[in-house]
């Protein structure tokens, strides 16, 4: 009882109190001499135990979410932020002209990221456009390809996407690159060279823009290529979408208004597009009744502008095939050159004591000038057209053939349907003297061509037409002095009351020695407006002639082409 008194009495002892001042001075004071102790309180001793628990509870229950809980997840990704194998993108290789301008390339953004540029929009149906590498939503990138995806890009693509490379980066833990190395160099892709000039195609798709916006036109595309290789040298679809737009992904208000545009600027309305091409396809239809022999450059066909058969169902009654204008006595070069139907009515399926070519030796010769059939050129997506026949006819609307439809045939109206490349080449073998070649875009690429089974005399026949058609009848516009021009013009109705018109033309120049040749459509505007797509080669050649360019006979020099 007396020590556990003597343990909890609170009461200090006076010996305690009492101290002997003459060994004050003697006291260390550092070691805490000379000072009355307390000691801790129970309090102290629990708080300080609950901290040390509470931290090693804490401690615990980490190592348990670290090793248990997340060990695998943790594992790899301390492995993978440790050694990483990174992409080097490729290089994509650079699209030019034939003359060396870059019409796509690559430029670097300001966060350091590579996009492709197109400098040329005018030719954004032809180069197309591409898809970027592409990330989820941790920054990692799951598509590493730069893929093209339309036109030249995409045609080409094994050739201007390189091949991707690999980069090994060492890490710390705290994320600092510690060291790096190449284990795969990235392979640039190659340079694709095109045929066609991009100043000329600048200058074709202005002329054609600004007729078809002037005139009220919905759409427009044109073909000019060098008639002895098939190379093309310009191409224009309008209106066409701006692949810098399409490749970005945005604005998000331009690309819809691209898909709203009646135009349909996703349409390659050069290589895609299929129209009716009306009196464009004469030249064509003379030169196989010359070779054929229906005709001679002799004869002579009245056209007191329509023809008059008797209906053999309605005794008494006629069918009227109508001619655009009462031309009286024709030829061959003056129905070219003024567009006589009721030549073409005669010479297609035969009036009277006049044997016609009929339908089909019809469709042989629009065959043989690769009419409704596809070209081969380098676009993804080209259209073929068509021709119709009996068979076609039967198929179709399982009706029989009628003479009438072999009328509608020979001038390009019915069911005939063509492209403008196509029109271009078909062109080109008049031009040429019956080379029908395969169009080219690759500046670098050996040209190949089918013969036409044409006599030259019938050709040489046509050309004087088309020249005749420049001189004095209705494609006088591009009667210019500068340079000679032999072409073609046509309009084909369309709509369900005929109330729109496509406007054709097509030619070559210079005349004396053919070396380009060309086809323009302007497509649906107002009734009247059929013969307009003629002033977008004035605009041109106007154009061209201005700048001293030698495509018409200026002094300007070309870069050497192939």
């Amino acid at each position: 009882m007396w020590r556990r008194k003597k343990r909890w009495d609170p009461e200090i002892a006076p010996d305690e109190i009492f101290l002997d001042s003459s060994n004050a001075p003697a006291f260390d004071r550092a070691r805490f001499e000379g000072r009355i102790e307390k000691p801790l309180s129970y309090r102290t001793f629990f708080s300080l135990a609950g901290a040390l628990g509470l931290l090693f509870f804490i401690l615990l229950a980490r190592s348990w979410d670290l090793q248990v809980a997340n060990g695998s997840a943790f594992a790899a990704q301390s492995a993978h932020n440790s050694l990483e194998v990174r992409t080097l993108f490729a290089p994509r290789g650079v699209i030019t002209d034939v003359n060396g301008v870059v019409v796509a390339e690559n430029v670097e953004k300001e966060d350091g990221s590579v996009k492709r540029n197109y400098p040329v929009p005018a030719l954004g149906q032809i180069i197309g456009y591409v898809s970027y590498p592409k990330k989820d939503a941790k920054g990692n990138y799951y598509d590493t390809n730069e893929a093209g995806l339309t036109g030249i890009e995409a045609k080409y693509d094994s050739i201007l996407a390189g091949k991707n490379g690999q980069l090994l980066t060492e890490t710390d833990a705290v994320g600092e690159v510690r060291s790096e190395g190449t284990i795969v160099p990235a392979e640039p892709g190659k340079t694709v060279r095109l045929s066609v000039d991009a100043n000329l195609e600048n200058l074709f798709e202005r002329a054609i823009a600004g007729v078809v916006t002037s005139r009220h036109f919905i759409a427009g595309a044109g073909v000019i290529m060098d008639a002895d290789t098939g190379a093309v040298r310009a191409i224009v679809s309008y209106p066409s979408f701006d692949p810098n737009v399409m490749a970005s992904g945005g604005p998000p208000g331009v690309i819809v208004g691209y898909a709203s545009d009646p135009g349909h600027p996703f349409l390659d309305h050069a290589v895609q597009g299929v129209y009716v091409p009306g009196s464009i396809v004469k030249p064509f239809v003379a030169s196989g009744a010359l070779t054929d022999g229906v005709i001679t450059p002799d004869t002579v066909i009245d056209d007191p502008g329509f023809l008059s058969l008797p209906d053999p169902y309605h005794p008494g009654k006629s069918f009227i095939y109508k001619g655009w204008k009462a031309l009286g006595p024709v030829d061959v070069k003056k129905a070219i050159a003024w567009s006589s139907d009721v030549f073409f009515y005669t010479v297609g399926g035969g009036f009277e004591n006049q044997k016609g070519l009929g339908i089909d030796r019809l469709e042989y010769w629009y065959r043989q000038f690769g009419l409704g059939s596809l070209t081969g050129i380098d676009v993804p997506g080209e259209a073929a057209g068509l021709i119709p026949d009996p068979a076609w006819k039967r198929a179709t609307f399982n009706e029989p053939w009628y003479l009438g439809d072999t009328y509608f045939t020979a001038i390009g109206q019915y069911s005939v349907q063509v492209t403008p490349i196509q029109m271009a080449r078909a062109v080109a073998a008049v031009a040429n003297g019956g080379k029908l070649f395969v169009p080219t875009l690759l500046a670098d690429q050996s040209s190949s061509y089918e013969s036409v089974a044409v006599s030259p005399s019938a050709l040489a026949e046509v050309r004087a037409g088309m020249r005749e058609g420049v001189t004095s009848a209705l494609a006088g516009a591009i009667n210019l002095p500068y340079v000679t021009v032999a072409a073609k013009t046509g309009t084909a109705q369309t709509g369900v009351h005929n109330q729109y018109d496509n406007s054709w033309v097509e030619g070559f120049f210079p005349y004396e020695h053919p070396k380009y040749a060309f086809a323009v459509v302007l497509e649906r505007g107002p009734s009247g407006t059929g013969e307009q797509a003629v002033n977008v080669m004035r605009d041109l050649f106007d154009a061209l002639y201005a700048e001293g360019s030698p495509y018409v006979g200026g002094t300007a020099a070309l870069a050497a082409q192939p």
